[in-house]
């Protein structure tokens, strides 16, 4: 999958998303305060180089799970075990895990089918922030 059919399904799926794009790097909300994105996907190093998002064709998808379903996801894993770099694999965000937030380089279509549930859990997470749900 590329980043648009991913925007494309979180938009024509979840409802209240609104999507701010800046610098090529899109920011998901739920409702209109655009306080804190509930999912970003990344195109490029400007906030962290951990992933290398500079090569070619790569992108990377966030989401804000919470610490909850982080823990349930992974535990006590340590940033350390993990390749950034990797396509295709579910992984804690490098920078924001402590706030439960867990990332996938370049999803393919069976993994972000798995990621659903995870999506809808974090726009419902959102949804509640924003008074929505």
């Amino acid at each position: 999958m590329n980043e648009q059919q991913i925007l494309q399904w979180l938009t024509d799926e979840l409802t209240n998303v609104q999507v701010l794009t800046q610098h090529g790097q899109h920011f998901l909300f739920v409702g209109a305060d655009r306080m804190l994105p509930f999912v970003t996907v990344m195109t490029s190093d400007l906030y962290d180089q951990a992933s290398q998002l500079e090569r070619p064709g790569i992108y990377r998808l966030n989401l804000g799970v919470g610490p909850r379903l982080y823990r349930q996801l992974f535990g006590n894993a340590t940033l350390n075990s993990h390749d950034f770099t990797a396509l295709d694999t579910l992984m804690p965000h490098p920078e924001y895990a402590a706030q439960g937030w867990v990332c996938v380089l370049n999803p393919s279509s069976a993994t972000f089918a798995d990621l659903q549930p995870l999506l809808r859990a974090a726009h419902e997470r959102a949804a509640r922030r924003a008074g929505l749900s």
